[in-house]
Formats: C-alpha cells, sequence, structure tokens
C-alpha cells in the first residue's frame, strides 16, 4: 500500500492517466491525495473529473480555486473567463451529479503529521484551527443555502484574518487563504495578485510557508496552486504544482518515502496545454 500526493491536475487527463501507470497504482489498495484545481485550462477536464470521481475511497481531494470557480460559474454567480475550458462539464448529462460531488469535496485534510491544503495556510492557525475553519467552510458548500454562500465568495477582502469576522466575511478570508494564496506579510495580510518566482515577491511580503512563527510549521503541509515555485520537498512543506499545463510536469510524491515521480506534458514541444 503506497500513498501518492499529486500536483494540479487542470484538466491534463492524459498525463494523469500515464502518471497512475508510471505509479502502478492500485486503487484496490493505493490512496492518491491530490491536492485541488483538478479542473480547467487544459484540454480534458470532464474526463479527469470523472475519472476522479469514479476512483471513490482511493482518493482524497482538497478544492482549489479552479475547482470553486466551476461551481460558481455552474450557479451563475461567476462568468466564464476566455481561458476557461469548463464548457463541456457544464453541458454534459452527467453535470449535476458532478457538481454535486465537487461540493462534497474538502478544503483541508489532515492525516497524521500531513496537512493537505490547496494554497496555503495563513501565519496565525494552528493545523487544530485551520481544521476547525475549514469545516466551517465546508458546511457551507455542503449545505442547502450554498448558492447563496457562492454569491458573496469572491472578492480580496477582508485581506486578513481576524479572529472576530463572521458571516460571509469570515468565510471569505478562510477560502482565499486555502485556495489562492501565495504570499502574505509576516503578520498575515494577503497579496493575491502576485504569482511569481520567489525572488521577485514584493518588498514586505513572502512566501506563506517562511512566515516567521508559523503556527502550523510542526505538520507537513502538502500543496500546489504556485506553478512559479516549482517542486519543493522540505522537512514541513511538500508543494506540488510543477506546470504541467503550461508545458512542465505532472509530480506525485510517495509520502512514505518521499520518492518523487514525474510524466511531462503531453503537449508538443514548444507548447503548453493551455488554450
Amino acid at each position: 500500500m503506497a500513498t501518492y500526493a499529486i500536483g494540479d491536475l487542470q484538466g491534463c487527463y492524459e498525463e494523469f492517466r500515464q502518471l497512475l501507470d508510471l505509479l502502478a497504482f492500485d486503487a484496490a489498495t493505493d490512496k492518491l491525495w491530490l491536492v485541488g484545481d483538478i479542473v480547467n485550462r487544459g484540454p480534458d477536464s470532464l474526463s479527469l473529473l470523472r475519472f476522479v470521481k469514479a476512483l471513490g475511497d482511493a482518493t482524497v481531494m482538497v478544492l482549489g480555486n479552479h475547482d470553486l470557480h466551476l461551481l460558481m460559474v455552474a450557479e451563475g454567480c461567476a462568468r466564464l473567463h476566455r481561458s476557461d475550458t469548463l464548457q463541456e462539464i457544464l453541458a454534459a448529462p452527467d453535470r449535476d451529479e458532478l457538481l454535486y460531488w465537487l461540493r462534497q469535496q474538502r478544503l483541508l485534510h489532515v492525516e497524521g503529521d500531513y496537512v493537505m491544503v490547496h494554497a496555503g495556510l495563513l501565519p496565525a492557525w494552528s493545523v487544530t484551527q485551520a481544521s476547525s475553519l475549514a469545516q466551517e467552510v465546508e458546511v457551507a458548500l455542503r449545505g442547502n443555502e450554498f448558492h447563496e454562500f457562492f454569491s458573496h465568495m469572491y472578492g480580496n477582502q477582508p485581506d486578513r484574518w481576524d479572529g472576530s469576522l463572521a458571516g460571509y466575511d469570515r468565510l471569505r478570508v478562510v477560502t482565499n487563504a486555502m485556495t489562492r494564496m501565495r504570499v502574505c506579510t509576516p503578520d498575515g495580510k494577503m497579496n493575491f495578485a502576485y504569482k511569481g518566482r520567489v525572488q521577485d515577491i514584493p518588498a514586505g511580503y513572502l512566501p506563506w510557508f517562511e512566515t516567521p512563527l508559523r503556527a502550523s510549521r510542526e505538520a507537513t503541509v502538502i500543496c500546489g496552486h504556485w506553478s512559479a515555485l516549482d517542486l519543493q520537498i522540505r522537512d514541513n512543506l511538500i508543494a506540488l504544482d510543477t506546470g504541467c499545463l503550461w508545458g512542465g510536469s505532472l509530480t506525485a510524491v510517495r509520502l512514505e518515502d518521499r520518492k518523487v515521480f514525474q510524466v511531462p506534458c503531453a503537449a508538443p514541444a514548444g507548447t503548453t496545454r493551455w488554450r
């Protein structure tokens, strides 16, 4: 039995199947941990979503910003972007079943010394607090009032955590940190615009995982979301977005021994799968 954590898929179905073949993945005994953003921008989000759903208990998945964007668009709470490749899902005969399944997925997964989240954790959050806050968002996603939650989900404010926050402001901060954040100030003010390399981060900000006295630093956080960061394997961090969508690789790490497995982007040399 093995547990494989896999980076952002973003509709790269062909590469995902190639990676599973490389792993000799057995759904009866092995486990996949997916860091979110399984859909959008890539060429075959519908096949990928159907396949992951069919894996059932062999997969643990957390939601990413693109997964949430799909749900928002489906509910009429957001518009398709020019670069989105979600139309096949929205027009599929099993659309409602797929979207319902997606809404049931987690925002955060904690198991042993590992914490899996799509983007990151704010400096003030312990693993216990982050888990509790994620559950608040999950209740909103799965409940009968999920449309109302989606109608308030987008926005960059508040841009930092405050324990006194309530209602949709509170849920928005949690959702933004766990699905959108890359950098923040040492006291947790988030910058959502920056997507570049670590060496080019604006003054006053730093990678969320390098903030001093981060309350979750004793756990190993598994994440994706930041393709410019590339693969990072540290004592307390496994960052897995290696930019398959952009012509990079799709990456898996076997958690038992941290062995790395990769397959290249299937697009012709000099191109990407993005359209």
